[in-house]
Parts: C-alpha cells; structure tokens; sequence
C-alpha cells in the first residue's frame, strides 16, 4: 500500500528541477515524496545531451558549490568537456561537457536513491489540494489524497502539453510521453496568471549514415577539468568527438517548401519560444541575408549511435525535415531515428512568486523550473535546488536563504524572473550578471560552501577542503610578493612569451602582472616549500589560477566590490508589503502598476523593476523618510 503521508515536501516532477529540490529538501532531513508520471525517465535530458555552457557552467558549479548533484551526475555520465571562453577574461570562462544521455538519466536515479529520506511513486497529479491559504497536499489521477506540508511543482513542459510535426499535432510534454492535465485550470480558478511557451528539438540521426570525413572535428579539451570540486570527481580519461557542418542556400530553399506547413508560421503555435536558441524555420526567416547557419553534430552517449544535431531544431513536417538534412555536409545518406517537434506548454508568469520561489497566493506552494517561464535543464535545476531548501526552512520554521545578485548567478536568475518577469523562455547569459567578476565558476565553492555548510548541505570534509583552499591562496599570495626572482632565473621563462627581459630582481608578482604571462609559464618560479601543504595537485593548480585571478583583475574586483557594497545599502531598505501605490500619485503611472503587481519587498528589488524609474524610486526613499 502506498505511503499517503503526510510529507514534509512533495516534488511533483522528476526532471533536472525536481531531481534537485528532492535531494536539497531530504539531504537536509525532510520527509519527501517524488511524484512523476513515468519513473523510466527521471533525471532525462529531454533535449541535447550536454550540461554547462555560457552562464551555465557557472550555474552547474554553484549547484554543486551548494551540495546539489548536478555537477556530480554530469562528470559521472560526461563523455567530452571543453572550457569555453578560455580566449577572454577569466568572468567568461565557461565549463561545458557532453554527456551520455542514458547514463546520466541511471546515475540521477541512482543519486535519489541512496538518500533515504526521499520516496518515489508513479503518478499523474491532477490537483493540488489547500485549505485556501495553505497547500495541504495533492489528489493524483487515480484519486489518491496525499497529504503534504509544501509541495514544489516542477513540471517542465507536461502541463496541457502539445506537440508540432508539421500539420499534425498530439498531446504530450515529450517525444512518446503524455502531458498532464487538471493543475493549470485549477489555479487559474485560484486567481493565478497563466501563458502558453514553446521551444523544440531537432531531429536524431543514426550516426552510422553520416559521413564524419566531410564534417569538421570538434575536439574536448586536451586536460579536461570536472564540475565537481570534491575531489572524488575525476576527470574523464577518453573522449568522443563532437563534429561541426553548416547548412546552405538548398538547405534553406528546401526548407522554406515547408513554411505553408508549419506551425510556427501559420498561427497553430501561440507560444513564445527562445529567442537565443530559435529553431532552423526560424532562423532562415529572421536572417534571410545568412547563407549559413552552423550545425553542432553531438554524440548521445558511449554505446549508441544515435545522435543529436544540435541547432536544427524544428518543428516542420517530417519529410521536409528529411529532405533538407540530407542536403547538410556528411549527410546526404542520413536516416533519422525520429523527427524534430515543437512543444507548446503551460507556465505562470514568474512575478507571482517570492523570492523563495513560494507562491504569494497559496503559502508552502512552491514553483521551480520551466513552469516559470525558464529554458534549459541548468536554470530549472538551481530554481528546484533553492526550492528544496526553502521548502525544508518553512517547515522548520527557519529564515528563508534568498541569495543576491552579487552572491551567484542563481540569486541573479531568480531576481530577474520574480521582479522583471518574462513572457519568453527565460535563458542566463554571464551579460545579465552586472557583478560577474566576482561571480566565477572558479570560485563558486569558496563563494558558496560556507553557506551550504550552514544549512547543514555541505558536509564538513567540503568546507574543511574549502577553508584549505582559501588559507592556502591566501599563504601562497604572501609568497609571491615577498619572492624576488633574477634574470638569470625569469629571462628563459618570459621572453619567449613575447614579454621584456628583466633588468634587475623583481618581485614575482610584478611578472604575474603581465598580461604575455599566465601563472603556468611562472610556475616554476613559485618555492617548493610553497607547495608543501597540497595534499594533491588538484588543489594547487586552483590555488594557483585563483592567485593568478586575484592579481590580474585585482583593480576590476575590488570596484565591483564597492558597487555591490553601494547597492546592498539600497537592498536592506525595506518596502511595506501593505504599501498602497495607487495612492502614491508622485509615482509614475507605469510604476504604480508596476510596483503593485510585483510587491518588491525592498527598495533594491524595487531598482531592478522595468517602469521603475530614478525618479519613481526618489518618491518612495521620501515615503521611507530617506
């Protein structure tokens, strides 16, 4: 007989978003129940088989930072990794792996399992049961009441799912799996707002019919690093090639034989999609001066040939799809394993939410993922992530973790989507951080850990290597700039990387100042005795590059300290959450609407509102007697 409850947090979904609010909330001792309609699929990678990115790989090592999985089941189930942005400054530094998508579905599960706090069952939930101001728990599709003292909703694309081949369309959230029904009509009847989004995939191929001798090679790095900074998460030591073709004038003519057909264009989708990652109808169109577009040929695993081709998203009928693959570099024999679609789906619009991700209409509901209005399995992962842990905090009657914009890129996701808002999936970009010099993917464990830890996420082996870290950098910081190195010692290592022979001794830490010069050409400069307390050489080569960082960017750190410093002052003022703006007639009309719909809770929150105006937010610091 199942378990009825009641729990202390129910997470209805099991994609990346509820994988991580599940771990968050049992890891911290909370009794929880996954809820999913197919338990073949947790932990599924429903789009490309790849983790990190731009922005993203920031996410992925703040997860981890927090004791999330994320980062872990990536470097457990990676088949390449490549550092992007390695060209630019270390802020734009991005990790990214391809990963096999199976494996990394088995290794989530598997995660889930091991913790013994969190339970699972296979169902549809259909309502979501409250006593008018509290959540009480969830009535499923076969009529099972489950009692619960939050529940976190995590539905990716499933609710009132539909999916576009062409002129054809069917019910599901994903290819061979049904949508869910019952929640959006139900809080809609709550007075929640609601929209319809949309994004799509592209068709997968048997890589057995493609001709790599035709397609450019796109290697992983040649030292690949991990997500994780435990040091149990070793790099991986063979890779498989991504490959890289481009489309052309026959391709795109080929295509457009399909617009009269397809749903994007002839009204059937209502849905916004992603902007930054549009589907191949929708690039040809909007770039008609383009000749080509470049396509992203990316293996889905070890053992398969199955493969996904990574910027030819679409949703056009599957013949024109057929026919215009075959005209790409390499691919003229291609058979495909199944079509590309388009997804149209439910979502609230975010400003809806507290910054904890609760609800403000129903207390203990808690929203994570794509149902915000999000793309991407690493924005929806952070958002379960903080959701989880919010969830146990309110239950233990604990103060909520809401994280800044100039604490991690999570605080930055979620301060956009519940002050801004978005009526477009949702994607992190490193230009939307404006304190994205502090936040590194470099530095998410000594930036993040201390807090973890006192959530009681982090274990104390995590914080212990953590404090090492920092103790150590900071040691090793002192011994460059006492160390004085000659010519004889510096001139064979700096000049031929195109940088002036010393005339005299000089400081070491003057010659990592040079911008020819990276801390590995000087490496050998640095005191043995300074290497004396790494336990392992993990550890020194991030102690060194963190050094290196410090000094570097030393000016362009410490000005954006200050500005974050300056704005924490405006964060700490606190608005009143029974202000009536209506009646503020100094505002703005824009803002009174504004300000109203949103209810920022401080003055900081209230900055960041587009409508709010510098003015608009001279009228409330004279409201506050500022």
């Amino acid at each position: 007989m199942t378990d009825l409850g009641p729990y202390d947090v129910i997470v209805v979904g099991a994609g990346h978003a509820g994988c991580e609010a599940a771990a968050a909330a049992g890891n911290m001792g909370s009794r929880v129940l996954l809820i999913t309609m197919n338990m073949g699929v947790i932990g599924q990678m429903s789009c490309n088989p790849a983790m990190g990115g731009v922005a993203k790989g920031q996410i992925i090592r703040e997860i981890d930072a927090f004791g999330g999985y994320s980062g872990l089941v990536s470097d457990r189930s990676m088949v390449q990794f490549r550092m992007l942005n390695r060209s630019k400054g270390p802020a734009m530094w991005s990790p990214r792996s391809q990963n096999d998508r199976a494996l990394f579905a088995q290794e989530w599960r598997q995660t889930l399992e091991r913790i013994p706090n969190v339970h699972f069952m296979q169902e549809m939930v259909t309502t979501i049961e409250h006593d008018g101001s509290r959540v009480t728990g969830i009535r499923t599709s076969m009529g099972l009441l489950i009692k619960g003292h939050t529940v976190i909703l995590t539905s990716g694309t499933f609710m009132n799912g539909v999916m576009h081949i062409g002129e054809k369309q069917f019910g599901g959230g994903r290819a061979g799996e049904r949508a869910s029904r019952g929640i959006t009509e139900q809080l809609v009847e709550l007075g929640f707002q609601a929209g319809r989004m949309k994004t799509g995939t592209p068709p997968r191929v048997d890589g057995r019919s493609i001709d790599f001798d035709n397609l450019e090679e796109q290697r992983g790095d040649e030292l690949p690093a991990t997500f994780s900074f435990l040091p149990e998460s070793r790099p991986i030591e063979r890779q498989l090639s991504c490959w890289i073709t481009h489309t052309n004038p026959e391709v795109h003519d080929i295509l457009r034989t399909g617009f009269d057909r397809s749903p994007m264009f002839n009204g059937r989708i209502q849905g916004r999609g992603p902007r930054y990652c549009p589907s191949i109808e929708d690039k040809i169109d909007r770039f008609k001066e383009k000749e080509h577009h470049q396509i992203f040929v990316e293996p889905e695993g070890w053992n398969t040939v199955e493969t996904y081709i990574n910027g030819f998203s679409t949703s056009l009928p599957e013949q024109v799809q057929i026919a215009a693959l075959r005209k790409l570099p390499g691919f003229s024999n291609a058979r495909i394993f199944r079509p590309g679609y388009a997804v149209e789906y439910d979502y609230f619009p975010p400003t809806q939410l507290q910054h904890t991700l609760e609800t403000k209409g129903i207390s203990g509901l808690y929203f994570a993922g794509q149902i915000n209005g999000t793309t991407g399995y690493e924005e929806a992962a952070c958002q379960g992530l903080m959701a989880g842990i919010n969830a146990h905090l309110q239950i233990h009657e604990k103060d909520p973790l809401v994280l800044g914009r100039d604490d991690a890129y999570i605080g930055v996701l979620i301060d956009d989507l519940i002050t801004k808002g978005t009526d477009e999936p949702y994607r992190m970009f490193t230009s939307r951080a404006e304190f994205r010099i502090l936040l590194r993917q470099d530095n998410a464990d000594l930036r993040l850990t201390p807090i973890s830890h006192a959530l009681g996420l982090a274990g104390d082996d995590r914080m212990q290597r953590v404090d090492r870290k920092r103790q150590q950098s900071e040691e090793l910081d002192a011994v460059v700039r006492r160390t004085s190195v000659s010519p004889e010692e510096a001139d064979p290592l700096i000049v031929p990387r195109g940088t002036s022979p010393l005339r005299q001794k000089v400081k070491l830490i003057d010659l990592i100042t040079r911008p020819q010069l990276s801390i590995s050409d000087l490496e050998r400069l640095v005191p043995q005795e300074a290497r004396s307390g790494y336990t392992d050489d993990r550890l020194w080569k991030e102690s060194l590059e963190q050094l290196e960082i410090g000094i570097k960017y030393s000016g362009y750190l410490a000005k954006e300290r200050v500005l974050a410093e300056k704005l924490a002052r405006l964060e700490d003022l606190p608005l009143d959450q029974t202000m009536n703006y209506g009646q503020l007639t100094s505002l703005s009309m824009e803002a009174r609407l504004k300000l109203d719909m949103v209810r920022p809770q401080t003055l900081g929150q209230a900055a960041r509102i587009s409508g709010v105006s510098p003015s608009d937010l001279g009228v409330l610091m004279v409201y506050l007697g500022r």
